[in-house]
């Protein structure tokens, strides 16, 4: 390993050995993590710590235990979890075509009531600064890469702020696997276990009873992408979660809902569609349709882009070989 750079060498301020300890974690768990991530060797004394490795990894290294380090000022638990998206935060800076400027970085941190939450990366930097430029947003890509979540946030800011009057929460009432028929209650209480991960979201920005609240005065509404037909939707901000369950007549429909004063971000994973074999997504339809429409925006995430436990990451990208294969097959099967 190359230990020549001049960065390998670098103190911790201030010197703090109780935040070094939360730091470095359990039996140095936080440093064993970090080694194995970077392919780097750290070792330390007190706040001085020397990296071994390769120069960019040296770097990552460096910025990933001064993030950690600052947390440890108000925290003393730091998790794995906050650990890795604290490398995978350095990873993605570091391989993306063109450095985000600290402005440009700044200005996309979005405020709610009970959080603020910060874009980690250039693509959902440039995700977020896309939702507050344009009417209409695509977010395309696997789970885990933060489309909704952010989406959910730029919402209840615009909410807060009183550029929009209302949120909606839309998603198509499509049967993953498991029949929605069999369900107790009307569409609406069917749909919205399926809604959970934003019903989640709202409660962390918002808390659990002001979203009560808003509910109950229909200032946020939850809705089966069904009950949008015929409606005009003024002054709003609407999410389509789970549009690459859309048919290309409700993609349509719902696009054309939109009014003034409105913002829509329409979420989705073309590698998770549960319609019935040989339907197209409408979702896929739009991307083809609507590539060149001024006033949209495309937003497009891989597994790269992934910030949930590293395994997902994984994951996500041996489904997406396993895709690849199976379509070069069938490919070789009609020739």
């Amino acid at each position: 390993m190359d230990s020549s750079s001049p960065d390998s060498s670098f103190t911790l301020e201030p010197n703090d050995p109780r935040r070094i300890a939360a730091l470095c974690g359990q039996l140095n768990s936080h440093i064993k993590q970090i080694e194995k991530r970077l392919a780097v060797e750290i070792r330390h004394r007190g706040n001085l710590f020397h990296v071994l490795g390769e120069a960019p990894a040296i770097q990552a290294a460096r910025q990933v235990l001064s993030s950690i380090y600052k947390h440890t000022e108000n925290s003393d638990d730091i998790s794995p979890d906050e650990v890795h998206l604290a490398i995978q935060e350095s990873a993605m800076e570091a391989t993306s075509e063109s450095a985000v400027d600290k402005a440009v970085k700044d200005a996309s941190v979005i405020h709610t009531k009970k959080a603020t939450i910060k874009p980690r990366g250039g693509k959902q930097t440039d995700y977020v600064s896309a939702v507050r430029r344009h009417d209409i947003n695509f977010g395309i890509g696997p789970a885990g890469t933060g489309k909704t979540y952010l989406a959910v946030a730029c919402a209840v800011e615009a909410l807060m702020r009183d550029d929009v009057e209302r949120i909606l929460l839309v998603r198509p009432a499509v049967e993953a696997g498991e029949k929605l028929g069999f369900l107790p209650g009307d569409l609406s209480q069917k749909v919205d276990p399926y809604l959970r991960p934003l019903y989640d979201a709202l409660y962390e920005m918002l808390g659990f009873e002001t979203v009560g609240k808003l509910i109950e005065r229909s200032v946020i509404e939850i809705a089966p992408l069904a009950y949008m037909r015929g409606r005009t939707l003024n002054n709003s901000f609407i999410i389509l979660d789970e549009s690459q369950n859309t048919t290309r007549e409700q993609m349509k429909m719902f696009l054309t809902r939109i009014g003034f004063g409105s913002t829509a971000v329409i979420t989705g994973d073309p590698s998770q569609i549960d319609l019935p074999r040989g339907q197209k997504s409408g979702l896929n339809h739009a991307i083809d349709v609507l590539d060149d429409v001024e006033g949209i925006s495309f937003s497009f995430f891989s597994s790269r882009d992934v910030v949930r436990h590293n395994i997902v990451q994984r994951i996500v990208e041996a489904y997406d070989k396993a895709d690849q294969i199976e379509q070069a097959a069938e490919a070789l099967k009609r020739d």
